[in-house]
């Protein structure tokens, strides 16, 4: 999204301005800490993600899922790093920040093999090109069909930003929250960010929205209890009725140049926050 058109820029900011506040319940931390403020200050940050920062909520968003720097945290296909460059440096010292992509030898030969290659050679020559914030950092491969995130029991933060749609259009969802169930520790927590169907789509739905009830739905089938909610990623000027789904919307942008300004004042998709819990060894 270009940062040339003031007007469409200030249209942006008064479509989808600050978010509600994140609900609270007896476990909800803190929206922020000091050193996550450090980091999201951080000038190793890509300029076009800190850009982002308007629309995606990391301080208040990480706070509501309960990050914390000691913490063993998987991040689940962080694609090209947009929450990589905060989380790895946090962990850096005291934690380990794991990010989960998908085994490009797991899928059959051809464009989705190719296409999940690429995304990790990104992703690790990222972490390869500075040291000084992700020599830490860990890349775990999985397959999607039968995935494995790390040793049961060894997280205490799964976190996973858009990505549901993609598990139920393959018919990997609820693989994918069984291996969360199973890496985490008793106790422990897994976030999900979702783009927010106004209510339940098909399996095939290609608008890449989710019905909230169906996150749930998948996270209970796992073993999870929901354990908060919050609005602070909403966005009330979204119609989800584009002629492209999701992506007709920044940043994917597909759609006419003509509608370019109809779509930069709706700004980014409306999105569900949902923080789950493993139960605690009984």
């Amino acid at each position: 999204m270009s940062g040339s058109n003031a007007a469409g820029d200030a249209e942006a900011a008064s479509a989808q301005a600050a978010a509600p506040a994140a609900e609270t319940d007896d476990t909800a931390p803190a929206a922020t800490d000091a050193h996550l403020a450090a980091m999201l200050a951080g000038d190793w940050r890509d300029p076009a993600n800190v850009a982002r920062d308007r629309y995606r909520h990391p301080a208040e968003t990480l706070g509501f899922f309960g990050l914390a720097p000691g913490q063993t945290v998987v991040e689940i296909t962080p694609g090209g790093g947009w929450y990589a460059e905060i989380l790895a440096p946090y962990l850096r010292d005291g934690g380990q920040y794991v990010a989960a992509v998908v085994d490009p030898a797991a899928l059959p030969a051809g464009g989705g093999r190719d296409y999940q290659q690429r995304s990790r050679d990104r992703l690790e020559a990222k972490f390869a090109g500075d040291a000084e914030r992700y020599d830490r950092a860990t890349v775990v491969a999985f397959d999607p069909a039968a995935p494995v995130f790390g040793p049961a029991g060894s997280a205490d933060l799964v976190l996973t930003f858009r990505n549901v749609h993609n598990w139920r259009g393959d018919g990997n969802a609820q693989a994918m929250f069984n291996g969360f169930f199973d890496v985490l520790k008793p106790g422990g927590t897994l976030g999900v960010v979702e783009h927010r169907a106004a209510a339940d789509v098909a399996d095939d739905d290609k608008s890449g929205y989710v019905g909230t009830d169906q996150v749930i739905a998948l996270a209970e089938a796992a073993g999870f209890e929901l354990a908060g909610r919050s609005e602070v990623n909403a966005n009330p000027a979204d119609t989800k009725d584009h002629p492209n789904g999701v992506w007709t919307l920044p940043p994917g942008n597909n759609h006419d140049e003509a509608d370019a300004t109809k779509y930069r004042a709706i700004g980014e998709s409306d999105r569900m926050t949902l923080r789950f819990r493993k139960p605690a060894a009984g």
